[in-house]
């Protein structure tokens, strides 16, 4: 039992850190003043971007699992490292914001956009074996509500906040991937 609670704890706060990039853009999209029913509508679109590519990522980690077994494990962590080096430097980065509207094709490739990095973590955690129904799970509900915080709060507050949640979310990733070369030192 304090296993698994201990692996739902680990998921949410991957999650969480996943989620960040998704509720710092949309602290930036909240600034246009979106209506509720157009919070809701991006929010649902996030969790489900950030539910199947972390489930497509994990079947593709478990297929390397089975074949390249502690080698696998290595190249997840460092793609966790990588992930979250890059989540930092972006969120350092000033004036390279891509303005993306929301709706149509321009709220699939926000979606897609946001919830990339799932898809490399959810390769480091089928190849680490996590349980796929509670991944999914936590990641969906997790980006699912963060998108609505942050287009919320982004209708009350200025910008600033979204690079640091970014990079919150990037070092925790970075500690993630630590976590799993450890063996290997």
């Amino acid at each position: 039992m304090t296993e698994m609670v201990g692996e739902i704890v680990t998921l949410v706060i991957m999650a969480v850190a996943l989620g960040m990039d998704a509720f710092s853009v949309g602290l930036g999209m909240g600034m246009y003043q979106l209506r509720l029913r157009e919070v809701f509508k991006i929010g649902l679109t996030i969790g489900l971007f950030h539910v199947w590519m972390p489930l497509v990522g994990m079947i593709a980690g478990k297929f390397l699992s089975d074949k390249f077994g502690a080698f696998a494990t290595f190249i997840g962590g460092l793609l966790l490292i990588v992930l979250g080096v890059q989540m930092v430097w972006s969120s350092l980065k000033k004036g390279d914001e891509k303005v993306i509207t929301p709706v149509g094709f321009g709220l699939l490739l926000f979606a897609l956009s946001v919830s990339l990095d799932s898809f490399s973590v959810g390769l480091t955690l089928g190849i680490y074996g996590a349980k796929t129904v509670m991944v999914i799970l936590c990641f969906g509900i997790v980006a699912t509500v963060q998108t609505w915080a942050g287009l919320l709060i982004g209708q009350k507050v200025q910008g600033w906040i979204g690079a640091y949640s970014e990079a919150l979310g990037g070092a925790i990733l970075l500690g993630f991937g630590l976590k799993l070369l450890a063996p290997f030192w």
